[in-house]
C-alpha cells in the first residue's frame, strides 16, 4: 500500500533538516503521508524530475543547493515570486500533471521580521552577504519592502547582475565580500527611525565550509543580524553580533517559515505552528 509523499533534493543532502521538520508536523497532525530526503546530483537532476512526473504518490519536493536555478529548465511554469527571484526551492504538481516551481524562501525569510517591517521607517538598509539562490530570494524580499541593498559576493559582477535582474530601478550597490572582513572606523550617521539589517545568505560559516569574515564595525548600532545557516545554529557570525550588542535571528527561523509554506502546498493543510517551540528544541538538540 502506497502513501503520498514529498521530499527534499540536493547534493549533498544528509545535512538537511527538512525531513525532521515535515516529519514532526505529519506526526503531530496524524497525516498518512511521508517526507523524505533524496540525494540528487546535478547529472541526475533531469532523470529525477522525469521519474517523479510519473509517480502518482509524489506531491512535490523542496529544492536545495545546488539545484535552485538549474531545476527551472525541467519545470512547466514558475509562480510569480520564483520567476522574479530566478530560483526555485519548492516544486508541486497540479492536477493536470504540470510541475510548478515556487519560492517559499521569500516568505520564510520575512516571517521573523514581520513585526519590525510593520513599523514605519525613514530609511531601510540591508547588507546581504552571498550571491546564491537563497540570496536572490532575500534580495527580492527586501527590495519589495523598500530596502536599499548592499549585496556582497566574491564576484561583485555577479552581485550586480542579481540586483539588475531583480530591482534595476533602485539605488542598490554590489561590493566584494572581502570589503567587510577588516575593521572600519566609519562614523555612522544618526540611525533614529532607520532599520538596518545584516544577512548572511551564504554557506560561509556552515559546518564544513570556510568561515565568514565579517567585522561588526561595518554595521550601524541597532542593526539586526540574521544568519540563514542552520548547522551550527549559533554561528560565529551571530556570536560576534551578539557580543557587539546586536539582536540576532538564527537560521531555523527562515527554515521553519519556508517549510511551513511548502508543507501546505504538498499536503493541503497548514502545519501546527503552535508547536514551534517544541520543534526548535528538537532541531537544536
Amino acid at each position: 500500500m502506497t502513501r503520498p509523499y514529498a521530499e527534499v533534493i540536493g547534493d549533498p543532502i544528509a545535512q538537511s533538516k527538512s525531513p525532521a521538520i515535515h516529519g514532526f508536523w505529519l506526526d503531530r497532525m496524524g497525516l498518512d503521508a511521508d517526507y523524505r530526503a533524496c540525494h540528487v546530483t546535478p547529472d541526475g537532476l533531469a532523470d529525477y524530475i522525469a521519474e517523479r512526473r510519473s509517480d502518482p504518490d509524489w506531491r512535490g519536493c523542496n529544492v536545495t543547493m545546488p539545484h535552485k536555478q538549474a531545476v527551472i529548465a525541467y519545470l512547466d511554469r514558475l509562480e510569480i515570486g520564483a520567476e522574479l527571484v530566478g530560483a526555485v526551492n519548492t516544486i508541486t504538481r497540479r492536477h493536470n500533471g504540470a510541475l510548478i516551481g515556487t519560492n517559499t524562501d521569500v516568505g520564510g525569510f520575512l516571517e521573523p521580521l514581520a513585526a519590525v517591517l510593520a513599523q514605519n521607517h525613514l530609511f531601510r538598509m540591508a547588507r546581504v552577504l552571498g550571491t546564491g539562490g537563497a540570496a536572490r530570494a532575500i534580495v527580492a524580499a527586501l527590495a519589495d519592502h523598500g530596502f536599499t541593498i548592499v549585496l556582497a559576493g566574491r564576484d561583485p559582477a555577479k552581485a550586480q547582475s542579481i540586483l539588475d535582474a531583480i530591482d534595476p530601478a533602485s539605488e542598490h550597490h554590489a561590493v566584494d565580500i572581502a570589503h567587510f572582513s577588516d575593521p572600519t572606523d566609519f562614523a555612522f550617521d544618526d540611525r533614529q527611525g532607520c532599520f538596518d539589517l545584516v544577512v548572511n545568505a551564504s554557506p560561509l560559516g556552515m559546518r564544513g565550509q570556510p568561515p565568514l569574515a565579517f567585522d561588526w564595525s561595518h554595521a550601524p548600532p541597532g542593526a539586526i543580524a540574521y544568519d540563514i545557516v542552520t548547522d551550527p545554529l549559533e554561528t560565529e557570525f551571530l556570536r560576534n553580533a551578539g557580543a557587539a550588542g546586536h539582536q540576532t535571528i538564527d537560521g531555523l527561523a527562515m527554515l521553519i517559515g519556508q517549510a511551513a509554506l511548502a508543507f501546505e502546498k504538498f499536503f493541503g493543510v497548514a502545519p501546527p505552528r503552535e508547536h514551534d517551540g517544541e520543534l526548535r528544541a528538537m532541531l537544536s538538540a
